[in-house]
């Protein structure tokens, strides 16, 4: 399968080259030329297949031609060692748990498939390859761990000053080796523009060669249709063993850059029954906006409790809309928008807690807001909103909000006590000087 660029001026790609390089030359993301349907009895058999299996039949159509059966099954079998637990909260009301993995993040699907990727990809080249990446908070995480120590990689990751968590910003400067911090004076989409500059820099890309491990990147986007198809062969399984039928299915989606919610959409393309998603947004509401008037307005991001969604112009809400062909009529049957106020946020966290003793973290928060709003016009729904990371990722919010201590995942635990190292820049050609004097 090839991959066009969604600005149609560019030449269509292989998913290898997709993938190294990142971004298109005319600046569009790339985008698989079709996507197949799964047959149905994939879906009738779902509960038997191992996620494994659920993995290797999702992706590999757009795979085959550059990773062999093999090889792709060795990759699925690397990244997907950790579980996915969808967790009832109320007798329709559910929670997919994604924080399970080395950086308790629901990127470490998309990082550790990328890694394995490029790692593969690169196996046999001379050239060293650059991940050049901004993170709004969990990504920088997850890329870091991702490609440690992948030969032939070399990964610098721009993160905004004082606008993640400590524990984000410890698990992205403390590691060291082939894993540079870049503390960037400015919001995320200011480091989202460097990276987007960076690859259109033709004295950079004639030096170097330059790669994206944000969601813009195939590799990075794409897999994280795999945990919606998780979710859903749960649910199969909890009404074959309650012999009840399934009620339509809600995802509710915390939102950000949209690659997440993008990637559930994918996966119903294949076939996955789901009746609607929620883009569940904090105050960055450019997209409940636009899902209200019809017109995309960008604008500054703008900082909350809820930081990995602290995004004014999201870059994967252009497949969304070329997923539905840029019809807004047709968008609007299969994706619902709301945004909420951090005094919502930190409400949620309590009534989760107190009503339900869950513990939820901020965007999990903001996730259930949505369902539960979206539910209230349409009851007879069973809602799963998404737990995007570990609630100790925002100790001081989750612990303040709720009035009760949490215990430290050893995962946490092992950069508590570390040196954070990083480097500061405020403009593009700080940015760029750094790259060319590596």
């Amino acid at each position: 399968m090839n991959f066009y660029s969604l600005n149609q001026k560019a030449p269509v790609v292989s998913f290898k080259d997709a993938v190294i390089k990142g971004i298109a030359p005319d600046r569009g993301l790339y985008f698989p030329e079709h996507i197949t349907p799964l047959p149905a009895s994939f879906f009738d058999r779902i509960t038997e297949l191992s996620d494994q299996e659920i993995a290797f039949n999702a992706i590999h159509q757009f795979v085959l031609a550059d990773i062999p059966n093999e090889k792709l099954r060795e990759i699925l079998a690397n990244m997907l060692d950790f579980k996915f637990p969808v967790v009832e909260i109320d007798s329709n009301v559910a929670t997919l748990e994604l924080f399970h993995g080395p950086t308790m993040a629901f990127k470490d699907v998309g990082a550790r498939f990328m890694a394995n990727c490029l790692g593969y990809f690169s196996k046999d080249e001379n050239n060293e390859v650059t991940v050049l990446v901004a993170t709004s908070g969990d990504t920088g995480g997850a890329v870091a761990n991702g490609f440690l120590g992948v030969e032939g990689v070399k990964v610098v990751i721009l993160y905004p000053r004082g606008k993640v968590s400590d524990i984000q910003e410890r698990q992205l400067t403390t590691l060291g080796q082939n894993v540079t911090a870049l503390s960037v004076d400015g919001t995320f989409d200011d480091c989202q523009t460097m990276v987007k500059t960076a690859f259109l820099d033709n004295d950079l890309l004639s030096k170097m060669q330059l790669t994206s491990a944000n969601s813009i990147n195939v590799a990075r986007w794409l897999p994280q249709l795999f945990y919606f198809l998780f979710a859903y062969k749960q649910i199969r399984k909890k009404a074959v063993k309650e012999q009840t039928s399934p009620m339509d299915i809600v995802f509710s989606v915390p939102s950000g850059n949209f690659g997440n919610i993008c990637a559930g959409m994918v996966a119903q393309r294949l076939g996955m029954p789901v009746k609607q998603f929620i883009a569940a947004t904090n105050v960055n509401d450019t997209v409940p906006e636009f899902m209200k008037t019809g017109n995309y307005e960008p604008k500054s991001s703008t900082a909350t409790i809820s930081n990995a969604m602290d995004v004014g112009d999201p870059s994967n809400f252009i497949r969304i809309r070329h997923l539905f062909e840029d019809d807004f009529s047709e968008l609007k049957k299969q994706l619902t928008s709301y945004s909420f106020s951090d005094e919502e946020t930190r409400k949620a966290l309590l009534d989760i807690y107190q009503n339900n003793t869950y513990v939820a973290d901020p965007h999990g928060a903001v996730g259930y807001l949505g369902l539960k709003k979206y539910q209230q016009q349409h009851p007879n729904t069973y809602g799963i909103f998404l737990e995007t990371a570990h609630p100790v990722k925002f100790l001081d919010v989750v612990e303040e909000t709720i009035g009760t201590k949490l215990d430290i995942p050893p995962q946490i635990q092992k950069v508590m006590n570390k040196e954070k190292k990083f480097l500061t820049i405020k403009t593009y050609q700080e940015l760029k000087s750094y790259l060319m004097d590596r």
